[in-house]
């Protein structure tokens, strides 16, 4: 009997835990300037931001060993992003590109934001996405297409930067995505967004997919389950 109670104490603190990752919305924090990307958590520029933290799969099952902490911070031109990415076993795309966007990234290890600006259709975002090796795709993303990756063709004006810390077996990811590309007007704090993060980790034979909402479902293309992220104050 206390065999049993043990596992449902532990079956409780997991779920418990997966429901605390995925409340409340992303709060992008407000700079005053521009910077030049890092992904340097310790960074002037990093240091102290508000995160959240992709630590489920799909069904909302806790993975421990891959929770990826996401911090933002937003200008009156871009929004920044930075992703620290634990993982097992890198997969890599040989002979990266990061001169030009790399089409069917996803198949690779990559971190990923999904936004929008329009809460009154859903199915219309975009999706960035960056690698350890700082390949990069941006894609204009609209469901009721028979093929939505064909917006892969629209070009953001997206800048990243990526680097690998082997020694702790991290990796890490930034963006810099000017605003023009998310919505027609200029950003304004308490301004909300539709949006999501996601990672893919490991070689398919035991690929992770890890999110920060739980999609519920096999695609990452879910945007009914999207969260909100808020342009904030400096704090």
């Amino acid at each position: 009997m206390r065999g049993f109670f043990a596992t449902c104490l532990l079956f409780l603190s997991g779920a418990l835990h997966a429901s605390a990752g995925d409340r409340g919305a992303f709060r992008s924090a407000y700079a005053a300037q521009d910077v030049e990307l890092d992904t340097d958590p310790q960074s002037a520029f990093w240091q102290g931001t508000p995160s959240v933290y992709a630590e489920v799969d799909n069904w909302g099952h806790v993975l421990p060993a891959h929770r990826t902490q996401v911090s933002s911070r937003w200008t009156k031109n871009n929004l920044y992003l930075l992703f620290q990415c634990p993982y097992e076993e890198l997969y890599l795309k040989p002979s990266p590109n990061t001169a030009e966007e790399t089409y069917g990234l996803w198949n690779w290890d990559v971190a990923e934001l999904f936004i929008g600006s329009d809460f009154n259709n859903v199915r219309r975002y975009k999706e960035f996405e960056v690698s350890p090796q700082r390949e990069w795709i941006d894609l204009d993303i609209n469901l009721d297409l028979p093929d939505p990756a064909v917006g892969w063709l629209w070009n953001s004006g997206i800048q990243v930067a990526a680097r690998i810390d082997s020694t702790a077996k991290i990796w890490y990811g930034a963006m810099r995505i000017p605003f023009a590309a998310l919505d027609t007007r200029p950003p304004a704090l308490g301004r909300t967004f539709r949006a999501n993060l996601f990672r893919s980790q490991g070689p398919p034979e035991h690929r992770k997919l890890i999110a920060w909402k739980v999609p519920m479902s096999n695609t990452f293309h879910e945007p009914k389950r999207f969260g909100v992220l808020t342009l904030a104050g400096d704090k």
